[in-house]
C-alpha cells in the first residue's frame, strides 16, 4: 500500500500545491526592490489611522497604501492623496490602533484545522462553573454516540476555583456521552462512558510507552490517562475519535484561519505534530491552496512519527520536496519540530525532568547530517538547558564539516531553562529561538518543583534579545496552549502567568512594542521572510490588522482582550466587522458537523462578535 496510486497521487498534488507559487515568491521579491519606482494609483489606502508600523526608521504614521499585495507608500494622510484613484479602495480607520499582521512561530494550526468544530473550548473560561455549565449544554445538543472532547488550550490556574474540574463532576454531568478532556501534555481525563468505548478496563496500564492507563485496585481504569512522560498515550487515544469528512475538513480548516483573523494572525509558522504524517497529513492544506481558499500564510515542517523509523523519513522527504518550494501562502521551510523521538523532552513541569535516550547521538547524529548536507534547515524542540548541551554538542560537530555554520534558518524551538552559556552556543552558530507562552499555564507547578527564582528567568527572553539571537513569538496551541495570540502578548509585556502571578521582573519583561516585534518581524525570520514581511514598511507583503481597542495604551488587564476589526492579507480583506462591516468578505458555509459546539458555546469569533 505505501506506493499505491493513490498514495503517490496525494504526494504529487501536495507537492505540486508548494511549488506552484514557487515564481510568484520570486516575482514578489522582485517588486519589492522595485516598488519605489512604481507609479499610479493604489489599489488600497488606509488613512486616518494610529499605526504602529514595527519600521524602526519610520515607527508611525497616518495612513498606508497597498499595490500589487504590497505596501506601496506609508506616510500622512495628506501624502495618501495623489495615489488615490477612481478605483481604489480607502478604509477610514476612524483613528484605530492599526499594526502589522500578527505571525505565530510555532503552532499546530494545520492539524487544528481537521478538526475544527469538533471541541469545545476551555481556553478563555475562569471558573471550573462555567466550564462545567458549557459541559451540560454540549450534553443536550450531542448526538448519541458522539464525543464531547475539550482538546487543550487552557489551564487550571486561571480558573478562580485553582483546580481542575473532577471526573465526578463530568460523570454526573455526561452520564451517557463520552467525554474526553485533554489537560496540557501531562493527562487526560476520560468518563466512565469513554473509558467502556475505548474499553481500556481490558487494555494494559503501559499501553503505550512512556504512558499510563491509570488503574484501580480491582485493575478498572479510572479515567485518568497519564504521560509518563511521553503524551503518546494522550493523542493516540484522541486518534480513536470519529474523524470528520475530507470536506469537512477543508471547511474547518477555512473557519479556522477566519478564527485567526479575527485575532489579527496572517501567518503561521506550522511545527507538524502528533499525526501529522508528511505528506497525507497535508492534502487538506493543500486543497485549501490550491483552491485560492487561504486567509493565513503557512509554512510547513516534517515531524517523524515513529521512532526508529526517523532517518529513512527523511531521507524519502528530501527526495519529495525542498525548502522553499511554495509559495507566499503556503510554503516549504524544512524539518522539525520533532527531529527523532530519543532527543524528545517533555514540558510537563509537575514531573521530573525527562533524560534523553542514552543512544541520542547514534539517532540523531546522522539525520543532522543528512538535513545539513542537503541544505534542509530544521527546528528541534528543546525544553531543558540539560538536553540543549547534549544536542549542541553534537550540532557544533555537525556544524564543523559545514565551515562552522548549520542551513540557514536552523532554529530551537521552546528554551524555557537555558542558561547563558546555551545561549552564547546557539548564538554562536546563528541559530533563532521560537519562545512561547507555555510556561504561562504552568507557573505553580514549576514554582513547586523549581522554585520562583528559577521561574524568573523561564524563558530568558531578554538575554537572548541582548546576545542578538533571533527570537519569534508564539503560542504552541492548540494543545498546551491557547492559539489567541494576545495571550501570549500579554506574558511578554507583562510577565504575568494565565493565573495572575508576576512570573517575571523588569528584566526579563518587554515593552509592548518589543513584544509586538517578536509577534510579526521577529517571527518572519523563521520562515525566511526577514524583511519580506512582519511591518508596514514599502515593499513588504501587506499584511495588517486594524484593532478593536488600542493595544498601546489600554490597561494590562485589557490586553488579553484585543482582536481585530479588520484584517487584511497583501491588501485583501479577509476579516472586518462593526465600523468595517462593509469590507467584509462573503461568510464562510456553516460550520460543520451540524451540532458542533461552535453553534453554541462558540469560539473567540463568537465571543467578540455574537
Amino acid at each position: 500500500m505505501k506506493n499505491s496510486p493513490n498514495n503517490l497521487q496525494r504526494r504529487d498534488f501536495l507537492k505540486g500545491s508548494l511549488a506552484l507559487g514557487a515564481s510568484t515568491l520570486f516575482m514578489s521579491s522582485a517588486l519589492g526592490r522595485t516598488l519605489s519606482f512604481l507609479e499610479g494609483p493604489a489599489d488600497l489606502v488606509v488613512r486616518n489611522a494610529k499605526v504602529t508600523t514595527i519600521n524602526p526608521a519610520a515607527p508611525s504614521a497616518e495612513a498606508f497604501a497597498v499595490k500589487n499585495g504590497l505596501f506601496y507608500r506609508v506616510g500622512s494622510n495628506s501624502s495618501m492623496s495623489y495615489i488615490i484613484g477612481p478605483d481604489t479602495k480607502v478604509i477610514d480607520a476612524k483613528k484605530h490602533r492599526v499594526i502589522p499582521g500578527l505571525n505565530d512561530s510555532h503552532t499546530h494550526g494545520v492539524r487544528e484545522g481537521l478538526h475544527y468544530g469538533l471541541e469545545l473550548r476551555w481556553d478563555w473560561v475562569s471558573s471550573v462553573e462555567e466550564a462545567l455549565a458549557m459541559l451540560a449544554e454540549e450534553v443536550k445538543h450531542t448526538p448519541k454516540g458522539q464525543w464531547i472532547r475539550i482538546v487543550g488550550g487552557f489551564s487550571w490556574e486561571q480558573f478562580k476555583e485553582k483546580r481542575m474540574p473532577t471526573l465526578e463532576e463530568i460523570n454526573k454531568i455526561a452520564p451517557d456521552h463520552p467525554v474526553y478532556v485533554f489537560y496540557l501534555y501531562a493527562y487526560g481525563m476520560l468518563n466512565r462512558k469513554a473509558v467502556e468505548v475505548l474499553n481500556y478496563d481490558n487494555e494494559p496500564i503501559d499501553l503505550y510507552r512512556k504512558g499510563r492507563i491509570e488503574k484501580d485496585r480491582m485493575g478498572r481504569a479510572t479515567g485518568i490517562i497519564t504521560a509518563a512522560p511521553s503524551g503518546l498515550i494522550m493523542y493516540k487515544t484522541l486518534t480513536k475519535l470519529p474523524k470528520k469528512t475530507k470536506p469537512q475538513q477543508v471547511l474547518g480548516t477555512r473557519h479556522f484561519m477566519n478564527e485567526m483573523n479575527v485575532l489579527g494572525l496572517t501567518s503561521i509558522s506550522d511545527a507538524g505534530g502528533g499525526g501529522m504524517q508528511y505528506p497525507d497529513a497535508y492534502d487538506v492544506i493543500g486543497d485549501v491552496h490550491k483552491q485560492d481558499l487561504s486567509t493565513v500564510r503557512v509554512g510547513i515542517h516534517t515531524f517523524p512519527q515513529v521512532g526508529g523509523r526517523e532517518y529513512a523519513d527523511y531521507k524519502r522527504w528530501i527526495g519529495m520536496i525542498k525548502p522553499g518550494d511554495g509559495d507566499d501562502m503556503l510554503k516549504f521551510i524544512g524539518g522539525g519540530e520533532n527531529i527523532a523521538w530519543a532527543a524528545y523532552d517533555y514540558e510537563i513541569f509537575a514531573q521530573e525532568r525527562p533524560n534523553l535516550e542514552p543512544n541520542v547521538k547514534e539517532v540523531v547524529m546522522p539525520i543532522y547530517k543528512l538535513l545539513a548536507e542537503n541544505n534542509w534547515p530544521w527546528r528541534q524542540h528543546i525544553t531543558y538547558n540539560e538536553s540543549a548541551e547534549i544536542l549542541l554538542d553534537i550540532y557544533e560537530e555537525v556544524a564543523a564539516g559545514g565551515g562552522g555554520k548549520l542551513p540557514k534558518g536552523t532554529f530551537i524551538d521552546h528554551g524555557e531553562t537555558f542558561n547563558e552559556r546555551t545561549l552564547e552556543r546557539i548564538a554562536k552558530l546563528d541559530m533563532g529561538i521560537a519562545i512561547q507562552n507555555r510556561i504561562a499555564y504552568q507557573a505553580e507547578d514549576f514554582v513547586k518543583r523549581y522554585g520562583a527564582a528559577k521561574l524568573a528567568q523561564t524563558p530568558p527572553i531578554r538575554k537572548m534579545l541582548d546576545m542578538g539571537i533571533p527570537v519569534g513569538g508564539g503560542t504552541d496551541a492548540t494543545r498546551v496552549s491557547s492559539y489567541n495570540p494576545w495571550y501570549s502578548i500579554h506574558w511578554l509585556a507583562t510577565g504575568q502567568s494565565r493565573g495572575g502571578r508576576q512570573m517575571y521582573g523588569e528584566d526579563n519583561i518587554l515593552s509592548r512594542e518589543e513584544a509586538l516585534k517578536l509577534w510579526t518581524t521577529g517571527s518572519a525570520w523563521f520562515t525566511g521572510d526577514a524583511g519580506r514581511k512582519g511591518a508596514i514598511q514599502e515593499g513588504q507583503l501587506a499584511d495588517f490588522t486594524i484593532l478593536n481597542q488600542d493595544y498601546m495604551e489600554v490597561p494590562d488587564a485589557l490586553i488579553p482582550r484585543t482582536h481585530a476589526k479588520l484584517t487584511a492579507v497583501g491588501g485583501r480583506v479577509v476579516h472586518a466587522y462593526g465600523d468595517f462591516e462593509k469590507f467584509s468578505p462573503p461568510a464562510l458555509p456553516e460550520v460543520a458537523p451540524d451540532w458542533s459546539p461552535l453553534y453554541r458555546t462558540g469560539d473567540f469569533r463568537k465571543l467578540y462578535m455574537g
